[in-house]
């Protein structure tokens, strides 16, 4: 693989050609602003994307959590998550008006704040089904996990954009990133919360693979990655080995741990090939399903419509995270290529492992379906990555 040789020090999704990081100066941060002549370079692609996937999953949530004895046009949880939705999408402009050379000026600053609020969850988080991970600002819940996603790829892309060593790493130059994805990781662990501390470490080693690594270097993490899986197991709270135990034999426990999962593939299969309906899936509406607007949504959705309507929201998934990885090689330099990619790897992840959780395919962990589960805070995580996107894209031209 060509990134593995030692090169130049050049994101191998940046051209050759590209001044890698001059626009980076203080004197250059303010080049290409907003232009309303320029707004045929605006990716109204990945936008209109983003917005099918949200409309979705409103249509979806409203379904899971709709009462027919009460009835009206929206249901609470699908109110709250319009109002997230628009606080989302002013941040996301906001946000897109800066050149995102702006956050590499911010990387260090903000990823130090998102550790401070992982330090608030532990001291002064609210307690929600055994896990504290929330913090209740302002009379809203918000979740400071999900802000350490875009902190950890904001330091980890000023880091390993701003190495004077070309690539590739081995395991003593990776020192640094290794603590910079340990530290949230670890906070997260405590709440408890595997699955999110789990997808910030894929999610990072996706960003430094990409920026190089030796292949002795690929070895020896395997090995050490294969060693913790069979040692961890003792570390572990007795829900989550339950939960692995579970994915191993779901028909062991029916009513008790494995209820989750069965009810899912139950209504996953009762979808057949076009599915029941809408407001008609019985596993749904009948309150089989747990978690049906949350973590669940996937088997809510595939109830309703079945394997064509599966087949196109992963489609649509799909053609989204294409988008991604093209702003990601076609980024001007290599702080923007590195963002890019670690963004596309947030979305990839959490796509996979959710639609693998309800699927029976792997272990039930806390991880939302994008754009599409209930979640304020989820929402506004996935649109400010989208803004970050579209901003880099906006501005690839030197």
């Amino acid at each position: 693989m060509a990134f593995l040789r030692r090169t130049p020090h050049r994101s191998p999704l940046v051209d050759a050609n590209s001044d890698a990081f001059a626009s980076l100066s203080k004197n250059n941060l303010a080049e290409q602003p907003l232009d309303r002549n320029r707004l045929h370079d605006f990716d109204y692609l990945t936008l209109g994307l983003a917005f099918l996937l949200v409309a979705l999953g409103l249509l979806t949530i409203y379904s899971a959590t709709y009462n027919p004895e009460t009835g009206g046009w929206l249901t609470a949880y699908c109110r709250r998550q319009v109002t997230w939705f628009a606080i989302a999408l002013i941040a996301g402009c906001g946000l897109f008006i800066f050149h995102y050379n702006y956050l590499y000026q911010a990387a260090y600053p903000l990823y130090g704040l998102g550790l401070l609020l992982l330090l608030a969850v532990d001291l002064a988080g609210s307690k929600h089904m055994g896990a504290t991970r929330w913090l209740s600002i302002g009379g809203m819940n918000v979740q400071p996990s999900e802000f350490a996603k875009i902190t950890v790829i904001l330091a980890l892309a000023r880091y390993l954009s701003n190495r004077r060593l070309p690539p590739p790493y081995n395991l003593k130059e990776l020192l640094t990133p290794a603590v910079i994805v340990a530290l949230p990781s670890i906070l997260i662990l405590k709440q408890p919360d595997l699955g999110t501390a789990m997808l910030i470490i894929l999610i990072s080693g996706v960003v430094i693979f990409i920026a190089g690594i030796t292949r002795g270097t690929i070895i020896t993490i395997t090995i050490s990655a294969m060693t913790a899986a069979f040692t961890g197991w003792h570390f572990l709270h007795d829900y989550q080995r339950q939960r692995i135990l579970t994915f191993i034999n779901p028909e062991n426990d029916p009513l008790g741990s494995g209820y989750h999962i069965t009810q899912s593939k139950i209504a996953i299969g009762a979808g057949k090939l076009f599915g029941k309906g809408f407001l008609k899936g019985t596993q749904n509406t009948l309150h089989f399903l747990p978690e049906q607007h949350t973590d669940f949504i996937f088997a809510a959705y595939a109830e309703q419509w079945g394997f064509l309507g599966t087949i196109i929201l992963l489609a649509l998934y799909f053609a989204f995270l294409f988008r991604t990885l093209n702003i990601a090689m076609e980024a001007r330099d290599s702080f923007g290529s590195y963002l890019a990619s670690g963004i596309a790897a947030i979305f990839f992840w959490q796509v996979t492992i959710n639609i693998g959780m309800v699927s029976g395919l792997m272990p039930v962990v806390g991880i939302p379906l994008p754009l599409f589960s209930y979640g304020g805070t989820s929402m506004l995580t996935s649109l400010v990555l989208i803004s970050i996107l579209l901003n880099i894209h906006y501005r690839r031209k030197a």
